[in-house]
C-alpha cells in the first residue's frame, strides 16, 4: 500500500482552497493526509475551517518577529514539525525568503490567480481587465525564490467579459480555482509530477505544455 502524502497548508485569509482541499480528501479524490493549517494571520478565517475540519490549525504573527527572514524560518519550522512530503500556499500572501524557499524547493506548490507569467503579485483581476485581455485565468506552479516565477504545472482558463469589474472576475473564477488546485495537488502527491532541476517533468519526462484544466476537471 502506497503512503499517503503528508500536506501541510499555509493560508492568509478565509482558506476557500484549503476547504476545497479538504473536501476533496474526504470524497477520496486525494491521496493525502491535510496535517495542518498554517497562517500569518492569527484571525484568518482558514484557522476555524481547519478546526472545524480537525485539522490542526497554527497561527504565528509577523510582528513579534524581529525580520521577514526571522518569521519564515519561524513559520517553516514549525510546518517542519508536521513532516509534510508536500506544502500548499493556498492564498498566502506572504514574499518568502529565498533562502527558506530553497530548503523546500520541488516540495512547495502555489496557487496563482492570473496566467502566469502575467500578472504575478496582487491585484491580477483588476490589471488583466485594465490590460484589455480576452481570457483571465489561474496558475499552479512550483514555488522558487523568484516571486510567483516558479515553473508553472497547470492553469485554468476563463473569458473575459465587457462586464466584468475586478469582484466578477475574482468570483468566477474562484470555483474553478479550487478544481485546478485539487487536480494539480493530485499529481504532485502521486508523483505523476515533479520538479527535475527548474523543469516540470510528468513520469520522468519533461512537460512539453502547460497543463489544462478541462471541463472534466482532469489536467491534460
Amino acid at each position: 500500500m502506497t503512503a499517503r502524502h503528508r500536506v501541510v497548508v499555509f493560508a492568509s485569509g478565509r482558506g476557500s482552497n484549503f476547504a476545497a482541499l479538504i473536501e476533496a480528501q474526504r470524497r477520496g479524490e486525494l491521496p493525502i493526509d491535510i496535517v495542518a493549517l498554517l497562517s500569518d494571520k492569527p484571525a484568518a478565517p482558514a484557522l476555524a475551517l481547519a478546526r472545524a475540519a480537525g485539522v490542526e490549525a497554527v497561527a504565528l504573527s509577523p510582528r513579534e518577529y524581529a525580520s521577514r527572514e526571522d518569521f519564515d524560518r519561524a513559520i517553516f519550522a514549525r510546518a517542519a514539525q508536521f513532516a509534510p512530503d508536500l506544502i500548499v500556499l493556498a492564498g498566502y500572501m506572504r514574499i518568502i525568503d529565498p533562502a527558506v524557499v530553497e530548503r523546500w524547493r520541488g516540495r512547495m506548490i502555489n496557487i496563482h490567480p492570473s496566467l502566469l507569467p502575467k500578472y504575478p503579485g496582487l491585484h491580477t483581476h483588476a490589471r488583466a481587465i485594465q490590460s484589455g485581455d480576452a481570457e483571465h485565468g489561474a496558475s499552479v506552479h512550483f514555488v522558487t525564490p523568484e516571486l510567483d516565477g516558479g515553473p508553472v504545472i497547470a492553469q485554468v482558463r476563463l473569458p473575459i467579459f465587457a462586464s466584468d469589474t475586478a469582484e466578477s472576475l475574482a468570483r468566477r473564477l474562484l470555483s474553478l480555482e479550487h478544481r485546478l488546485l485539487v487536480a494539480a495537488t493530485r499529481l504532485v502527491a502521486s508523483g505523476e509530477i515533479a520538479l527535475d532541476d527548474n523543469r516540470v517533468v510528468r513520469n520522468g519526462k519533461p512537460l512539453a505544455a502547460t497543463l489544462h484544466l478541462g471541463a472534466d476537471g482532469e489536467l491534460g
